[in-house]
């Protein structure tokens, strides 16, 4: 197995893979893309099914981030999606940007724009707190 890999990983660029990062990046990719599948499907379906989506505004959301558990699955929602996103976006500037230099400055800004986009996304999840005056007039408002 190992043989394999390193043939295809030589074809690729003409170069060998250093170290096991890349194998650890292809296995990442295959589980996120089944924990996407379930908590993606399932959010889909809560969200745009059960609750539809007219109904979706200020009050639903705050009433829904005042249960810690709807926090924890709304960060490992954006962390699996983005994380497998970037990761795909790494393999595509592998595949078309063929100078390093190129390359190096892509996956730099593709890892920055993932950390800052983490962040804040992780932020807005974990410090957004209710005011119950505020979801009261939200609530008032749609009645």
């Amino acid at each position: 197995m190992n043989g394999t890999l390193n043939r295809a990983f030589a074809n690729r660029r003409g170069r060998g893979p250093r170290g096991n990062f890349e194998l650890y990046s292809w296995l990442f990719m295959r589980i996120s893309g089944l924990v996407l599948l379930v908590i993606a499907v399932f959010h889909l379906f809560y969200m745009h099914f059960a609750i539809g989506v007219d109904n979706i505004d200020y009050a639903l959301v705050a009433e829904r981030w005042m249960n810690p558990l709807w926090k924890v699955f709304d960060f490992f929602l954006l962390l699996f999606a983005l994380t497998h996103g970037m990761n795909g976006l790494r393999y595509i500037v592998d595949d078309y940007v063929h100078r390093p230099g190129w390359s190096v400055a892509v996956k730099s800004v593709a890892f920055l724009a993932y950390v800052l986009l983490l962040g804040i996304g992780a932020y807005i999840l974990f410090t957004f707190s209710v005011d119950p005056a505020t979801l009261e007039t939200a609530q008032a408002a749609l009645s």
